[in-house]
């Protein structure tokens, strides 16, 4: 199949998937003559298994991790469960973030007279150069910028 039938049987656009080829996530695809890319259902499954993985906000390195770890039939399964948790814990520090950042809303909408007058203490805070975001570090999610991800440039045997 070509690309565009790939990314309508994945749910991953044409362009997401040339990303990961570039970064090296999924293998380059064989070529045909006229220079095409060709793919199988092995692609259609993998390319699955990164948007569910993606759906779940696993980022480039965790999903490259997972799968490694799919792909190796010894695997052992608490590998995968630390990758797990891990993901776990960073959306349950975005899911804190993003309810404090509702709540300070609410605060300031709620002491917003909402009328003509051009005093608002939403725009004051906004405005307010003390009140930095605070905000915890988190992993890229999709690399560097096009560069293949930590060692993911893999060379040599296809998987189709």
């Amino acid at each position: 199949m070509n690309i565009g039938d790939l990314a309508r049987a994945s749910g991953v656009s044409a362009k997401m998937i040339r990303y990961y080829e570039k970064i090296g996530l999924i293998p380059p695809a064989d070529r045909a003559q006229s220079g095409y890319r060709n793919y199988g259902d092995n692609d259609v499954h993998t390319l699955r298994f990164i948007r569910r993985a993606r759906d779940l906000g696993f980022t480039v390195e965790q999903m490259a991790e997972l799968l490694a770890l799919w792909r190796d039939r010894s695997r052992a399964s608490g590998e995968v469960k630390k990758i797990a948790l891990d993901q776990v814990a960073i959306l349950e520090r975005k899911a804190e973030e993003l309810k404090a950042m509702s709540l300070t809303l609410k605060h300031l909408a709620a002491h917003c007279h909402g009328d003509a007058r051009p005093d608002c203490p939403i725009i004051d805070d906004l405005a307010d150069a003390d009140n930095e975001p605070k905000k915890s570090p988190e992993p890229a999610r999709f690399g560097r910028g096009g560069e293949p991800v930590r060692g993911l440039r893999r060379s040599g045997a296809s998987t189709r």
